[in-house]
């Protein structure tokens, strides 16, 4: 009798569990190799596989429980190009996701880019303030931006792109970067397929503002 009480007691646990968790979206548990990232491209662009992607061009990954690392895509890196200066959140600020949380300098312009996460800066990346030019080098690795404390792991992870939608969105955004500049088809083709460091350097009245707010989001 005490065996099956055990056995029942412990089914409805399993069942009250079920039921307050069956549409929690999970938090991945692997913390992706930023030095080895999985080699993806889309339309010539490194897409790495293992990280989670924002519609501002930035990607996430979960370092540990309620850590993860923020850096920006390689095809933000490059749009952003030859930057001379980041303006960085300082440890102890809150960014809040969606929200403008940092600024690229170029040339005495400025363009602005969102947080995929909401937290609490914990380190920022010092080498990649020394050289910005990690950042179109070496965007998923050397270049990442800051580290971030976040409580709420569960609303962060819901609001990112979809894994199985990553593909086509990289792809639409490439896609209408050609439409608006025609020349940097060319460009980007110009290294057997694989984007050029500064995509609008050298294109006459290409608006480095314009362009890079309107896939920013800022």
């Amino acid at each position: 009798m005490t065996v099956l009480l055990v056995l029942i007691t412990f089914l409805g646990f399993a069942l009250v569990d079920y039921f307050l968790n069956r549409h929690k979206v999970p938090v991945p548990k692997a913390v992706l190799d930023l030095e080895r990232p999985t080699t993806t491209y889309i339309d010539g662009f490194l897409v790495p596989e293992g990280l989670r992607y924002h519609p501002g061009h930035t990607w996430l990954v979960r370092e540990r429980p309620h850590f993860a690392r923020v850096g920006v895509d390689e095809f933000a890196a490059k749009l952003a190009g030859n930057i001379e200066k980041l303006e960085l959140p300082k440890p102890g600020q809150w960014i809040r996701q969606g929200q403008t949380s940092w600024n690229v300098l170029r040339k005495g312009e400025k363009a602005s880019m969102i947080s995929p996460i909401e937290g609490e800066v914990v380190e920022i990346n010092q080498e990649l303030v020394k050289d910005p030019s990690l950042l179109r080098h070496d965007p998923y690795g050397k270049g990442w931006l800051f580290t971030v404390h976040v409580p709420d792991e569960e609303s962060t992870w819901r609001n990112l792109l979809p894994t199985r939608l990553v593909k086509g969105w990289m792809k639409e955004a490439v896609a209408r970067l050609y439409a608006r500049q025609p020349m940097l088809a060319g460009a980007v083709a110009a290294d057997g397929g694989r984007p050029m460091d500064d995509l609008l350097a050298g294109i006459p009245g290409a608006e480095w503002t314009k362009v890079t707010a309107e896939f920013f989001l800022p």
